[in-house]
């Protein structure tokens, strides 16, 4: 049974785990960097790079350590190669890299969204393809349709902003704190989601995309307009997000013949609104809900290895030249989108 090293580093956290492809997480280990970044109110790329050239040697060792294995025992190292932010993409897969060439293990560079797209699978041993993934998270917001490993159809994206981008400025602008999307969560719930009228971008539209830019622009004006608490704002905000993403989700199920499931993956993944709605969702048309545990939802390296265990079986390894990307489509064949460019 083959044991992977995964490694990931394309935002702000830093992580190394190993796992097994029989979904035995041996080892775990992250590194946040909330303090570093909270006095800015979002990530600096070169705060969040330095970081992780510091701990990320640590966290391997522990995770080694942890896991009662050396890198002799390992099979293959897996390591984020993108999309992210290319200096903390670097760090990582260089690391990887180091790694794979000291121990003569085969390298598998690991697009970060397929991280996610695939993260259900560890913890739900009997989620088959295709289904339908909604992947959210801070800088992404697409439907895909998942047919197999590496075949992924783009149902949708966002043609501005990512909802956890939004979720994320919105903590900003009502000085709820970093990282934003947990401080929006627990506004909320000490708020009235109907107080504050708040749009719906493309909610009900042909168009099978998201929009999260307006709404942003909406919470600045019902902010600055003084008639609202934080806390309703908060409320009205995440309902109006929810109601976005279940009513795009519910557009693209058309579109997704022979599901076997809707899946949720990614940081906004952790919202239990989300999940509460997306859960109704799925149950009313006829199909299992499946959403990884809250800790898989966030980056993490677990679901790195995962995928790295996936593609080592499907005999899918990379060299040593494999580029660092900020940009990695998981669909490099769909439609470009307007206003979405190279992020679709």
């Amino acid at each position: 049974m083959s044991l992977i090293l995964g490694i990931e580093s394309s935002c702000d956290e830093t992580a190394a785990a190993l796992v097994t492809r029989d979904r035995r997480v041996l080892a775990h280990r992250l590194a946040t960097q909330e303090a570093a970044h909270r006095p800015f109110g979002g990530v600096v790329p070169e705060i969040a790079a330095r970081a992780h050239v510091e701990i990320l040697p640590t966290l391997i060792e522990e995770a080694l350590a942890e896991a009662n294995v050396s890198l002799s025992d390992v099979d293959a190292i897996a390591a984020t190669a993108g999309p992210g932010l290319v200096g903390g993409v670097m760090v990582g897969l260089v690391t990887g890299k180091g790694l794979a060439l000291a121990s003569g293990k085969p390298l598998i560079a690991i697009n970060h969204l397929e991280g996610h797209a695939l993260s259900p699978m560890l913890s739900q041993p009997d989620l088959a393809f295709p289904y339908l993934l909604l992947l959210v998270s801070g800088g992404h917001c697409q439907l895909l349709f998942v047919e197999g490993l590496g075949r992924y159809r783009r149902l949708a994206t966002t043609i501005d902003d990512a909802a956890g981008e939004a979720f994320d400025k919105t903590a900003k602008l009502l000085g709820l704190g970093f990282p934003g999307g947990p401080a929006v969560e627990r506004a909320a719930a000490e708020g009235d989601k109907s107080a504050v009228p708040l749009p719906r971008p493309l909610v009900g539209s042909a168009e099978p995309h998201f929009s999260f830019a307006g709404l942003k622009s909406a919470v600045l004006r019902a902010r600055d307009s003084g008639r609202y608490g934080a806390n309703d704002i908060a409320a009205s905000f995440q309902q109006a997000a929810v109601d976005c993403l279940v009513d795009r989700t519910r557009r693209a199920l058309g579109d997704a013949p022979g599901a076997t499931a809707l899946v949720v993956a990614g940081g906004v993944a952790a919202n239990k609104a989300v999940r509460a709605a997306l859960t109704e969702l799925a149950v009313g048309h006829g199909l299992p809900f499946v959403a990884p545990p809250l800790w898989l939802c966030t980056d993490n390296a677990a679901m790195i290895a995962w995928a790295g265990a996936l593609r080592l079986e499907a005999g899918v390894t990379d060299g040593l030249d494999a580029p660092a990307r900020a940009r990695w489509p998981l669909d490099p064949d769909a439609e470009r989108v307007r206003g979405a460019g190279v992020k679709a």
